[in-house]
């Protein structure tokens, strides 16, 4: 039976995704599932490997196909004819899927969408804009169930009772961040599916993300960063999309905005700068076409942009009812990029002791509030 065959394959040591993949796309698993143990010495294995093929710890295994025999739970291997087609083509394809959730909703034409854990209002307007469009048009939103971007765009599409995938670097008994369990059972109340390689009972480990997001990337016909510092995990997604032939979209921002440091590189070296849902659209056409039905007309001939909507997005332009006339002045010079409170004085000519009332009072009525270099506005 190749579902186990390939659990006992999984418990090997030292044998990571690379190995594994190497070793099906060479060698018909079938025969290779009869090699002896000179055989396997000729391959390369050493005694302790031989000795986990032939006696492998069926604890784990027999788990793992009890775990499968639960309602809404998949074992999905490799060879099994409901395997992503996408995920099946990376040179790394893990071996066997774990599901929780609707397998069906892995066919579906995925684009992800990852960012850093900390980001800006400004990052979350875009991720908010870009879920809703990428769902309007039919694709599935695909992330990582990070805190972060991840775990808004998961959030966005739940809203919008669409579907989502979760791809977790633990196994689905062990949902990390414990506090997005409930946002997992959401994701798949909705049609959606968590995906994972490991065991259900594998913790979450730090030399799992970076396998996670080969899974991401692998899984998506392109990936859209949305704000990432230099060193964000969202960059390995990126790098990953890229050997796998897959296009890299990277939002454009301020310079002085911290988060934008990984986009800006991305698309220095090569990545797509995406203003709007058209610029994804343009790139996949030949991959993935919209039906008529999903396409918005309006939204491809004038798409809100980044260009023509200002970087900053200004809250409003108009005179804002409830508020004093003051806190009105000061509201018409708060963006989603920071403003310091010398800068804000500077440009209302209110003084700074005042400022700093008003100020209380605007993040009170949860107007703005104030992050690293400033405030900046909270709703659009």
């Amino acid at each position: 039976m190749k579902q186990l065959a390939l659990l006992k394959l999984l418990q090997i040591p030292q044998l990571g995704p690379q190995r594994i993949a190497r070793l099906l796309n060479q060698i018909d698993f079938a025969e290779f599932c009869q090699y002896s143990k000179k055989e396997l010495q000729q391959m390369g294995w050493n005694d302790k490997q031989i000795q986990c093929w032939f006696q492998p710890e069926m604890r784990w295994i027999d788990r793992a196909i009890t775990w499968a025999e639960q309602p809404n739970q998949r074992l999905v291997t490799l060879f099994d004819k409901d395997y992503p087609f996408l995920l099946q083509q990376i040179s790394t394809a893990p071996p066997l899927l774990f599901v929780r959730g609707s397998v069906a909703s892995l066919t579906l034409p995925q684009i992800a969408i990852v960012g850093s854990r900390d980001y800006s209002p400004y990052g979350e307007y875009w991720a908010s804009y870009f879920t809703r469009e990428l769902i309007e048009q039919g694709f599935a939103v695909t992330s990582g169930l990070a805190i972060g971007i991840d775990g808004f765009c998961h959030k966005q599409a739940v809203k919008q009772q669409a579907v989502t995938i979760a791809v977790l670097g633990s196994g689905l008994d062990q949902v990390y961040p414990a506090r997005h369990k409930k946002l997992a059972e959401q994701i798949i109340a909705n049609g959606g599916a968590l995906v994972s390689e490991f065991f259900p009972d594998q913790p979450p480990l730090a030399e799992h993300f970076p396998r996670r997001n080969r899974i991401i990337s692998g899984l998506s016909l392109g990936t859209l960063v949305v704000e990432a510092t230099i060193n964000s995990g969202s960059l390995i997604t990126a790098r990953y999309a890229l050997e796998q032939g897959r296009e890299v979209f990277a939002l454009p921002n301020t310079a002085q905005n911290p988060y934008a440091v990984g986009c800006h590189q991305l698309i220095k070296e090569g990545a797509i700068l995406t203003e709007s849902i058209a610029d994804i659209l343009q790139a996949i056409q030949h991959q993935y076409r919209p039906s008529a039905k999903l396409v918005n007309a309006n939204s491809m001939n004038n798409p809100p942009n980044i260009a023509n909507q200002q970087l900053t997005i200004p809250l409003t332009d108009k005179i804002l009812p409830d508020l004093t006339a003051c806190q009105q002045q000061i509201m018409q010079n708060i963006s989603f990029t920071p403003i310091a409170i010398d800068d804000l004085a500077k440009a209302t000519d209110i003084a700074v002791e005042i400022l700093l009332v008003e100020l209380l009072g605007l993040e009170l009525l949860g107007m703005i509030k104030q992050v690293c270099g400033g405030y900046v506005v909270t709703q659009a």
